[in-house]
Protein backbone atom coordinates (compact mmCIF):
# COMPACT_ATOMS: atom_id res chain seq x y z
CA UNK A 1 0.00 0.00 0.00
CA UNK A 2 1.35 3.40 -0.96
CA UNK A 3 1.60 5.65 2.05
CA UNK A 4 0.04 9.08 2.26
CA UNK A 5 2.17 12.17 2.68
CA UNK A 6 2.04 13.91 6.08
CA UNK A 7 -0.02 17.06 5.80
CA UNK A 8 1.75 20.42 5.77
CA UNK A 9 0.61 22.22 8.91
CA UNK A 10 1.22 25.93 8.50
CA UNK A 11 -0.98 26.61 11.55
CA UNK A 12 1.33 24.61 13.80
CA UNK A 13 2.51 27.61 15.81
CA UNK A 14 -1.02 28.87 16.51
CA UNK A 15 -2.36 27.92 19.96
CA UNK A 16 -5.09 25.27 19.92
CA UNK A 17 -7.34 24.04 22.70
CA UNK A 18 -6.76 20.59 24.13
CA UNK A 19 -9.57 18.86 22.22
CA UNK A 20 -8.41 20.19 18.83
CA UNK A 21 -4.79 19.36 19.59
CA UNK A 22 -5.73 15.84 20.58
CA UNK A 23 -7.73 15.33 17.38
CA UNK A 24 -4.91 16.72 15.24
CA UNK A 25 -2.24 14.57 16.88
CA UNK A 26 -4.45 11.48 16.94
CA UNK A 27 -5.19 11.90 13.23
CA UNK A 28 -1.47 12.11 12.40
CA UNK A 29 -0.70 9.09 14.56
CA UNK A 30 -3.52 7.15 12.91
CA UNK A 31 -2.13 7.92 9.44
CA UNK A 32 1.38 6.87 10.42
CA UNK A 33 0.15 3.63 12.01
CA UNK A 34 -1.86 2.84 8.87
CA UNK A 35 0.81 3.90 6.34
CA UNK A 36 3.50 1.72 7.89
CA UNK A 37 1.28 -1.08 9.26
CA UNK A 38 2.72 -0.41 12.71
CA UNK A 39 0.11 -2.30 14.73
CA UNK A 40 -1.43 -5.70 13.96
CA UNK A 41 -3.98 -7.88 15.70
CA UNK A 42 -2.53 -9.61 18.75
CA UNK A 43 0.47 -7.31 19.07
CA UNK A 44 2.00 -6.77 22.48
CA UNK A 45 3.56 -3.31 22.25
CA UNK A 46 6.23 -2.16 24.65
CA UNK A 47 5.76 1.61 24.98
CA UNK A 48 9.03 3.24 26.02
CA UNK A 49 8.31 6.02 28.49
CA UNK A 50 11.18 8.39 29.31
CA UNK A 51 9.23 10.97 31.28
CA UNK A 52 9.42 13.51 28.46
CA UNK A 53 6.53 15.20 26.64
CA UNK A 54 6.97 13.00 23.55
CA UNK A 55 6.64 9.65 25.28
CA UNK A 56 3.72 10.77 27.48
CA UNK A 57 1.87 11.99 24.38
CA UNK A 58 2.64 8.77 22.51
CA UNK A 59 1.26 6.67 25.34
CA UNK A 60 -1.91 8.78 25.42
CA UNK A 61 -2.41 8.36 21.67
CA UNK A 62 -1.82 4.60 21.76
CA UNK A 63 -4.26 4.18 24.66
CA UNK A 64 -6.89 6.11 22.68
CA UNK A 65 -6.15 4.04 19.57
CA UNK A 66 -6.41 0.83 21.58
CA UNK A 67 -9.96 1.77 22.60
CA UNK A 68 -11.05 2.79 19.10
CA UNK A 69 -9.25 0.24 16.90
CA UNK A 70 -11.19 -2.64 15.33
CA UNK A 71 -8.39 -5.03 16.38
CA UNK A 72 -7.13 -6.05 19.80
CA UNK A 73 -3.58 -5.40 20.95
CA UNK A 74 -1.81 -5.03 24.30
CA UNK A 75 0.24 -2.15 25.67
CA UNK A 76 2.89 -2.36 28.35
CA UNK A 77 4.67 0.82 29.40
CA UNK A 78 8.37 0.51 30.23
CA UNK A 79 10.70 3.05 31.79
CA UNK A 80 14.46 2.63 32.00
CA UNK A 81 15.73 4.14 35.25
CA UNK A 82 19.31 4.99 34.26
CA UNK A 83 20.19 6.09 37.80
CA UNK A 84 20.68 9.72 36.93
CA UNK A 85 21.28 11.93 39.98
CA UNK A 86 18.12 13.34 41.54
CA UNK A 87 15.90 11.19 39.29
CA UNK A 88 12.39 11.25 40.86
CA UNK A 89 11.87 7.49 40.88
CA UNK A 90 8.31 7.71 42.18
CA UNK A 91 6.90 9.93 39.40
CA UNK A 92 6.38 7.38 36.63
CA UNK A 93 5.12 4.50 38.82
CA UNK A 94 2.58 6.89 40.38
CA UNK A 95 1.49 8.23 36.99
CA UNK A 96 1.24 4.84 35.30
CA UNK A 97 -0.49 3.37 38.34
CA UNK A 98 -3.13 6.11 38.08
CA UNK A 99 -3.81 5.03 34.48
CA UNK A 100 -4.34 1.44 35.52
CA UNK A 101 -2.13 0.00 32.79
CA UNK A 102 0.55 -2.68 32.88
CA UNK A 103 4.05 -1.26 33.32
CA UNK A 104 7.61 -2.14 34.25
CA UNK A 105 10.43 -0.01 35.66
CA UNK A 106 13.82 -1.35 34.59
CA UNK A 107 16.79 -0.25 36.72
CA UNK A 108 20.14 -0.14 34.92
CA UNK A 109 22.97 2.23 35.86
CA UNK A 110 23.93 3.36 32.36
CA UNK A 111 24.48 6.89 33.68
CA UNK A 112 27.69 5.92 35.49
CA UNK A 113 28.98 4.08 32.41
CA UNK A 114 28.42 7.13 30.19
CA UNK A 115 30.02 9.53 32.68
CA UNK A 116 33.01 7.21 33.07
CA UNK A 117 33.63 6.63 29.36
CA UNK A 118 32.76 10.01 27.81
CA UNK A 119 35.27 12.81 28.49
CA UNK A 120 33.90 15.95 30.14
CA UNK A 121 32.44 18.30 27.54
CA UNK A 122 32.02 15.61 24.86
CA UNK A 123 28.59 14.61 23.55
CA UNK A 124 27.03 11.76 25.51
CA UNK A 125 24.13 11.07 23.11
CA UNK A 126 25.67 8.30 21.02
CA UNK A 127 26.87 6.06 23.85
CA UNK A 128 23.82 6.78 26.00
CA UNK A 129 21.40 5.84 23.22
CA UNK A 130 23.38 2.67 22.39
CA UNK A 131 23.32 1.48 25.98
CA UNK A 132 19.66 2.39 26.41
CA UNK A 133 18.71 0.66 23.15
CA UNK A 134 20.48 -2.54 24.21
CA UNK A 135 18.62 -2.67 27.53
CA UNK A 136 15.25 -1.95 25.89
CA UNK A 137 15.74 -4.58 23.17
CA UNK A 138 16.59 -7.19 25.80
CA UNK A 139 13.60 -6.15 27.91
CA UNK A 140 11.22 -6.42 24.94
CA UNK A 141 12.28 -10.02 24.38
CA UNK A 142 11.88 -10.85 28.09
CA UNK A 143 8.38 -9.32 28.12
CA UNK A 144 7.31 -11.09 24.93
CA UNK A 145 6.70 -7.79 23.14
CA UNK A 146 6.15 -7.97 19.38
CA UNK A 147 6.77 -4.22 18.85
CA UNK A 148 8.76 -1.48 20.60
CA UNK A 149 7.17 1.99 20.40
CA UNK A 150 9.52 4.97 20.63
CA UNK A 151 8.46 8.61 21.01
CA UNK A 152 10.49 10.18 18.20
CA UNK A 153 8.50 12.79 16.28
CA UNK A 154 8.68 14.49 12.87
CA UNK A 155 11.29 17.03 14.00
CA UNK A 156 13.55 14.21 15.22
CA UNK A 157 13.30 12.57 11.80
CA UNK A 158 14.13 15.76 9.87
CA UNK A 159 16.93 16.65 12.31
CA UNK A 160 18.45 13.19 11.91
CA UNK A 161 18.37 13.45 8.14
CA UNK A 162 20.12 16.84 8.19
CA UNK A 163 22.68 15.64 10.73
CA UNK A 164 23.51 12.66 8.51
CA UNK A 165 23.77 14.89 5.44
CA UNK A 166 25.88 17.58 7.08
CA UNK A 167 28.22 15.42 9.16
CA UNK A 168 28.13 11.84 7.80
CA UNK A 169 27.60 12.41 4.05
CA UNK A 170 24.59 10.10 4.13
CA UNK A 171 21.06 10.64 2.90
CA UNK A 172 19.53 8.82 5.85
CA UNK A 173 16.80 9.68 8.33
CA UNK A 174 15.01 7.90 11.15
CA UNK A 175 12.53 5.26 9.89
CA UNK A 176 8.96 5.07 11.11
CA UNK A 177 9.29 1.29 11.35
CA UNK A 178 12.38 -0.92 11.33
CA UNK A 179 13.74 -4.30 12.29
CA UNK A 180 16.60 -4.13 14.79
CA UNK A 181 20.09 -5.21 13.79
CA UNK A 182 19.72 -8.44 15.76
CA UNK A 183 16.55 -9.17 13.71
CA UNK A 184 14.60 -9.89 16.92
CA UNK A 185 12.69 -6.63 17.46
CA UNK A 186 10.40 -4.39 15.41
CA UNK A 187 10.62 -0.71 16.35
CA UNK A 188 7.77 1.69 15.55
CA UNK A 189 7.52 5.48 15.84
CA UNK A 190 3.82 6.40 15.99
CA UNK A 191 4.61 10.15 16.25
CA UNK A 192 6.51 10.16 12.93
CA UNK A 193 4.08 12.65 11.34
CA UNK A 194 3.64 14.87 14.44
CA UNK A 195 5.58 18.13 14.86
CA UNK A 196 7.33 18.76 18.16
CA UNK A 197 5.61 22.12 18.72
CA UNK A 198 2.20 20.41 18.76
CA UNK A 199 3.44 17.83 21.27
CA UNK A 200 4.78 20.55 23.57
CA UNK A 201 1.45 22.41 23.44
CA UNK A 202 -0.44 19.20 24.18
CA UNK A 203 1.88 18.19 27.03
CA UNK A 204 1.51 21.61 28.66
CA UNK A 205 -2.28 21.39 28.51
CA UNK A 206 -2.25 17.85 29.89
CA UNK A 207 0.18 18.89 32.63
CA UNK A 208 2.28 15.76 32.36
CA UNK A 209 4.81 15.25 35.19
CA UNK A 210 7.84 15.94 32.97
CA UNK A 211 11.18 14.49 34.09
CA UNK A 212 14.21 16.38 32.69
CA UNK A 213 17.20 14.50 31.28
CA UNK A 214 20.55 15.09 33.00
CA UNK A 215 22.56 13.58 30.14
CA UNK A 216 21.91 14.31 26.46
CA UNK A 217 19.01 16.67 27.09
CA UNK A 218 21.13 18.90 29.32
CA UNK A 219 24.03 19.44 26.91
CA UNK A 220 24.05 22.81 25.10
CA UNK A 221 25.57 23.52 21.70
CA UNK A 222 25.41 19.94 20.43
CA UNK A 223 25.02 19.40 16.71
CA UNK A 224 21.40 18.36 17.18
CA UNK A 225 20.66 21.47 19.21
CA UNK A 226 22.11 23.61 16.43
CA UNK A 227 19.96 21.82 13.82
CA UNK A 228 16.93 22.22 16.08
CA UNK A 229 17.55 25.98 16.31
CA UNK A 230 17.80 26.14 12.52
CA UNK A 231 14.44 24.37 12.11
CA UNK A 232 12.88 26.73 14.63
CA UNK A 233 14.09 29.69 12.59
CA UNK A 234 12.67 28.13 9.41
CA UNK A 235 9.29 27.60 11.07
CA UNK A 236 9.18 31.27 11.99
CA UNK A 237 10.45 32.71 8.70
CA UNK A 238 9.29 30.07 6.19
CA UNK A 239 6.28 28.18 7.60
CA UNK A 240 5.85 24.84 5.87
CA UNK A 241 9.52 24.31 4.96
CA UNK A 242 10.17 21.65 7.62
CA UNK A 243 6.90 19.91 6.75
CA UNK A 244 7.97 19.84 3.10
CA UNK A 245 11.27 18.21 4.04
CA UNK A 246 9.32 15.53 5.90
CA UNK A 247 7.03 15.04 2.92
CA UNK A 248 10.04 14.69 0.61
CA UNK A 249 11.10 11.62 2.60
CA UNK A 250 7.81 10.02 1.51
CA UNK A 251 8.35 10.86 -2.19
CA UNK A 252 11.84 9.73 -3.20
CA UNK A 253 12.88 9.50 -6.88
CA UNK A 254 15.98 7.24 -7.00
CA UNK A 255 16.66 8.04 -10.66
CA UNK A 256 17.15 11.69 -9.72
CA UNK A 257 19.73 11.02 -7.02
CA UNK A 258 23.32 9.76 -7.38
CA UNK A 259 23.26 6.42 -5.58
CA UNK A 260 24.28 3.74 -8.07
CA UNK A 261 23.04 0.99 -5.74
CA UNK A 262 19.49 2.38 -5.90
CA UNK A 263 19.32 2.96 -9.64
CA UNK A 264 21.08 1.34 -12.61
CA UNK A 265 22.59 4.43 -14.19
CA UNK A 266 25.22 2.41 -16.06
CA UNK A 267 22.51 0.38 -17.75
CA UNK A 268 20.75 3.38 -19.24
CA UNK A 269 20.86 3.41 -23.04
CA UNK A 270 19.47 5.77 -25.63
CA UNK A 271 17.07 4.68 -28.39
CA UNK A 272 18.95 3.33 -31.41
CA UNK A 273 17.88 2.91 -35.01
CA UNK A 274 15.79 5.15 -37.21
CA UNK A 275 14.18 8.24 -35.68
CA UNK A 276 10.41 8.04 -35.20
CA UNK A 277 8.29 9.21 -38.12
Amino acid sequence: MHQTNPEVDVSMLQPLNEAKLERKIRSSVGRAVSDFNMIEAGDRIMVCLSGGADSYSMLDMLLALQKAAPIEFELIAVNLDQKQPDFPAEVLPDYLGSLGIEFRIIEEDTYSIVKRLVPEGKTTCSLCSRLRRGVLYKTAIELGASKIALGHHADDIVETMLLNMFYNSRLKAMPAKLKSDDQRNIVIRPLAYVREALIKQFAALREYPIIPCNLCGSQPNTRRQMIKAMLKQWDESQPGRVDNILRSLCAVTPSHLLDQDLFDFSGLRGVTGSPPV
